[in-house]
């Protein structure tokens, strides 16, 4: 019988991405194997934590012999429902496009951004080896089974959700701040950076004053 995965707590499934980083990183350098105190070391989480999360999805070390990285890799790519390489689309290649397209800790992680998409003639082109379309090409262009886009334009954003809704995109990364309103069966992630200084900022000046 296939385990049931919502039983593991939010956080453990946060740091989920953080182990497969490493251990996807650990396998590109051809290490066969490694103990939780040496992945411990690597992501600066517990041993006690690493073997207690990766309980939850049946991967129970030998000790002395630590974790098969191939398998464990499997494991997380079979039982967590992804291989986590996802062809990410980029809507809008102003400057916070461009900050992403140079971020370089995608790798071992999720996947990578294929192709950018805007409708600025002047930006289209490439960046970083990413080719960049005008939106206008997005229904010929989009890769197949793309699900993932993530939104930094702000000009007629709605109507761009509409048409990736329309060519299979599930999930959306949103960094405009605009009013969106997406189908049933889509999910929206809001970025909002300010929000978080704003909690950053009261959480601090409550520090203070227990010091």
């Amino acid at each position: 019988m296939q385990q049931q995965y919502s039983i593991v707590p939010k956080a453990t499934m946060q740091r989920y991405p953080i182990y497969l980083k490493a251990l996807r990183k650990l396998h590109s350098q051809n290490v066969s194997r490694v103990l939780s105190s040496e992945l411990s070391e690597l992501v600066n989480i517990a041993a006690t934590t690493i073997r207690r999360d990766l309980s939850f999805i049946g991967c129970l070390g030998k000790q002395g012999y630590g974790y098969d990285v191939e398998k464990l890799i499997q494991v997380f790519n079979e039982k967590l429902g992804t291989g986590f390489d996802e062809k990410i689309i980029l809507i809008g290649v102003g400057n916070l496009g461009h900050a992403l397209l140079n971020y370089n800790r995608w790798n071992y992680v999720v996947g990578e951004i294929v192709m950018a998409f805007e409708i600025d003639e002047d930006l289209i082109g490439e960046v970083k080896g990413i080719p960049v379309y005008h939106i206008d090409q997005l229904e010929e262009k989009i890769p197949k089974d793309c699900r993932i886009a993530i939104l930094t334009a702000s000009t007629d954003i709605q109507d761009v959700v509409d048409r990736l809704y329309k060519c299979g995109v599930l999930g959306l990364i949103d960094f405009t701040h605009q009013h969106i309103s997406v189908p049933k069966g889509m999910i929206l992630k809001e970025i909002d950076i300010v929000s978080n200084i704003q909690e950053l900022v009261f959480e601090t000046n409550t520090l203070k004053k227990f010091k």
